[in-house]
């Protein structure tokens, strides 16, 4: 019995003390960027101005092409954690030849772009989209950046690195990173994304700005508290620059379906599901606009592989412009969820004189 109860003890020993060297790489390694971190300043010398007054845009989340149609996803009631390697490659493939088709876009704001993650086979998924837009001014800022996600048991994700992209055809005088709170306690919130949105500012021949955002808000989180506490960062940053004179579009994914959303059309034949967590009427002043298409959804539920029509789908991706944005149009590009589980949106705006 002394026997046993010493290997016991030697096996509890063991295990504490790898875990707890684990949980201290981790920590020693924990990405910790500064609130406000600035990512590019304009290189040229000479004064640039946009000289028109129209832009399109298009907000895409690409699921790290990691979540086509075929895939279910552990977080979501699935099983799988990352797709095969060809499977991998057949939905970037597709993401790229959908991106390389949108020469016309002023602006490309796309979310969950990874650079060399396991999860989608180390592909730098950054590198490559930049090689096949080489006349827009790519801009990325990193929200995920973990040695090692020990979940799940039976085949942890591991090592990711992953962000955010706006591609432009126009240089920026500048663009910056603002950090979102920290969501959780340690050591949960050393596996989990480090949120942020992208801001980046453009010169107007009036001597105002245009300031293009991208954001991905946090999801998996129901803590209204914790929710509030986030877009209430971005809230005033937009607020902020509106003030100042400045024109505000944000799009992104927000994670939460716009105020008072309602499918039409027969929502082109998909099955509607609301999200758990739905934006506040409130959260912004009545004259700014919030701009989505109700006619097609930009997420699909990913706790089975995708069959239209049996999967839950809902709205999660769109935009915000400040009272002197005029929106033109508004267009969800339904896609099927071919190579993502989001549809990219695109939207037409008009800058007010």
């Amino acid at each position: 019995m002394k026997l046993i109860f010493k290997m016991l003890l030697w096996v509890v020993i063991t295990v504490v003390v790898l875990l707890g060297g684990f949980l201290l790489f981790i920590t020693i390694k924990d990405y910790q960027p500064p609130p406000v971190e600035v990512l590019m300043k304009k290189q040229t010398a000479a004064d640039t101005y946009l000289e028109k007054d129209t832009f399109n845009l298009i907000s895409w989340n690409i699921g790290y092409a990691g979540l086509g149609k075929e895939m279910d996803f552990f977080y979501d009631g699935g099983k799988k954690v990352r797709p095969t390697k060809a499977l991998n490659r057949k939905y970037f493939n597709g993401i790229k030849k959908f991106i390389s088709g949108q020469k016309g876009v002023d602006f490309l704001l796309i979310q969950e772009v990874d650079i060399k993650s396991k999860r989608s086979h180390r592909i730098n998924e950054v590198a490559e989209l930049e090689k096949i837009m080489p006349e827009y001014t790519p801009v990325f800022a990193i929200n995920y950046n973990v040695p090692y996600v020990p979940v799940p048991v039976y085949e942890p994700m591991g090592s990711v690195k992953s962000g955010l992209l706006i591609f432009s055809k126009y240089e920026p005088e500048e663009a910056k990173r603002f950090a979102y709170p920290l969501i959780a306690s340690w050591p949960n919130r050393l596996f989990l994304l480090d949120r942020c949105f992208i801001l980046a500012r453009y010169r107007l021949m009036d001597g105002k700005e245009l300031v293009i955002i991208n954001t991905h808000n946090s999801a998996y989180v129901y803590d209204s508290a914790l929710r509030v506490k986030e877009l209430q960062i971005i809230k005033n940053k937009m607020i902020e620059e509106y003030n100042n004179g400045n024109y505000v579009i944000a799009g992104g994914d927000w994670n939460a379906n716009p105020p008072d959303y309602q499918p039409e059309g027969g929502y082109n034949g998909h099955r509607f599901v609301p999200s758990e967590v739905k934006m506040s009427a409130v959260l912004l002043p009545e004259d700014w606009k919030w701009a989505f298409d109700p006619k097609a959804p930009t997420n699909r539920q990913n706790d089975k592989a995708f069959i239209k029509g049996e999967n839950g789908t809902t709205c999660l991706d769109y935009f915000v412009v400040s009272p002197n944005v005029e929106v033109l149009e508004t267009k969800t590009i339904d896609l099927s969820f071919e190579n993502s589980d989001h549809n990219p949106v695109f939207v037409r705006v008009a800058l007010k004189k």
